[in-house]
């Protein structure tokens, strides 16, 4: 589905990403770990068109998306929930919800999707018309989601969805990344939360100053020294 090759990415004069290839199949969960200023969300930009790569290629199944502008990678089905949410806090959580289908063409079947996303968010439905900003962080996270989710990605890309969660919301944001998943959508979850990318992931990259250094089926990384050492950015 999704194929990196060769990835390079340069801030300035800092290399971000040095010679990055992964992939994600159609249908799988597939994470990439490491500390931070590792690169990871540096990937999920280039592969959104929202950083420019210096070399390498990147493909979503036969389509050369590398230069492509955000929207038309958006439109072929990939999509990505930001860091931070970055969600509109004083819009209520529908008109949040519907600015995710902005790029939609499908214009008769936003409402449906819309009642859908409700449907997998019982809370949503009942903030519907709270505004943002004033939902807890568990359900502004579960509000990012729901608004990728608008834009009916086939791949569902999510950066750092933990951070700033107590544990009781990690563990209920891991199932529902499992629930989108079963639903057909292909995940790439960006986290530093090991144990949240252990538990709902089926193969891993662990990533280290802009370079692969470990990848495998996810029961490959429990107890990998070299894992470790990319986490704790040794």
């Amino acid at each position: 589905m999704l194929r990196i090759e060769h990835l390079t990415v340069f801030y300035e004069k800092a290399k971000a990403l040095d010679g990055v290839t992964l992939e994600v199949g159609e249908g799988s969960i597939v994470t990439i770990i490491g500390a931070n200023g590792a690169g990871k969300s540096t990937i999920l930009r280039a592969i959104s068109g929202l950083t420019a790569v210096s070399s390498g290629e990147i493909w979503f199944d036969d389509t050369r998306i590398k230069g492509l502008e955000t929207p038309d990678i958006v439109r072929l089905g990939i999509v990505q929930v930001p860091e931070g949410r970055q969600l509109f806090p004083f819009l209520s959580v529908s008109v949040n919800l519907k600015l995710g289908a902005s790029a939609r063409r499908d214009r008769d079947a936003i409402d449906e999707d819309l009642e859908r996303v409700f449907d997998q968010f019982p809370v949503l439905r009942e903030r519907r018309n709270q505004q943002a900003g004033t939902l807890s962080g568990g359900e502004q996270q579960m509000l990012a989601i729901g608004r990728g989710i608008m834009a009916k990605p086939r791949l569902l890309m999510l950066d750092e969805p933990s951070v700033g969660l107590a544990p009781i919301v990690v563990e209920e944001l891991g199932n529902v990344i499992k629930r989108i998943n079963e639903k057909g959508v292909s995940v790439l979850l960006v986290e530093q939360n090991l144990s949240l990318a252990l538990r709902v992931a089926e193969t891993g990259y662990a990533l280290q100053v802009g370079k692969i250094v470990f990848q495998g089926k996810i029961d490959l990384f429990k107890g990998s020294e070299i894992v470790k050492k990319a986490y704790l950015g040794g």
